[in-house]
């Protein structure tokens, strides 16, 4: 699966980084997210699902390849 990060929707709040460090970041200038790698797969998928869920500006989304 394929993560897309709209930074423009993005508003910094963090939880993306909280639930998958290894996955997301954030900007350090804008605070917004950062994406550490763009496919996920295996049981990082399932902590990036819930990012996508509690993200509250839905910034975040999976598209299939």
């Amino acid at each position: 699966m394929r993560i897309v990060a709209d930074t423009g929707r993005c508003v910094g709040a963090g939880q993306c980084v909280l639930t998958a460090p290894d996955i997301f970041d954030q900007d350090e200038d804008e605070g917004t997210v950062v994406l550490r790698t763009a496919q996920v797969s295996g049981d990082a998928l399932e902590r990036v699902r819930q990012a996508v869920h509690i993200c509250p500006s839905q910034a975040l989304s999976l598209c299939e390849d």
